[in-house]
C-alpha cells in the first residue's frame, strides 16, 4: 500500500504557490444602484411616534370620545363612535393645541380633554 502523504504534501506545496504573487481579484459592479448617490444624500426618516395612551372619554352632553395619544404630544387620532371614522389631528411643537381641517381642536391629558368639532358646540370630556 502507498502512502497518500508525500502526494497530499506536493499538492498543498503546488497549491500554496501558485497564490503567490497575484493580484487579488478586483470585483467590479456590473449592475450599479441607479439611486445609490439620492439615496446617500436624503434626508433623514422620522419614525411615527409610539401609543401613549387610548382613552374612552365621557363628555357633557353624555355622549362618548376615543381618542388616542401618542409620544411627543404632537399627535392624536379621534373618534366620535366606537367604529367610528379616525380624525388625526397634529401639532407643530408639544404643548399647542393639535388640530385638523375643518375646524378640530382638540387640548388637554388621556383623563380630560376639550373637543371643538366642525360646526358643533365645544365639548369638555372626562375618562
Amino acid at each position: 500500500m502507498k502512502c497518500p502523504l508525500p502526494t497530499l504534501a506536493a499538492a498543498a506545496a503546488l497549491l500554496a504557490l501558485g497564490a503567490c504573487g497575484k493580484p487579488a481579484p478586483e470585483v467590479l459592479d456590473t449592475n450599479p444602484d441607479p439611486m445609490a448617490n439620492e439615496l446617500a444624500n436624503r434626508a433623514p426618516v422620522e419614525l411615527p411616534p409610539a401609543i401613549k395612551a387610548e382613552s374612552t372619554l365621557r363628555c357633557k352632553d353624555n355622549s362618548l370620545v376615543y381618542v388616542t395619544f401618542f409620544q411627543g404630544d404632537k399627535q392624536a387620532v379621534v373618534r366620535t363612535a366606537k367604529n367610528g371614522t379616525p380624525t388625526r389631528l397634529t401639532a407643530p411643537t408639544a404643548g399647542e393645541p393639535l388640530t385638523a381641517e375643518g375646524g378640530w381642536k382638540l387640548t388637554g391629558t388621556p383623563a380630560s380633554i376639550t373637543l371643538t368639532r366642525p360646526g358643533k358646540s365645544e365639548l369638555t370630556c372626562k375618562s
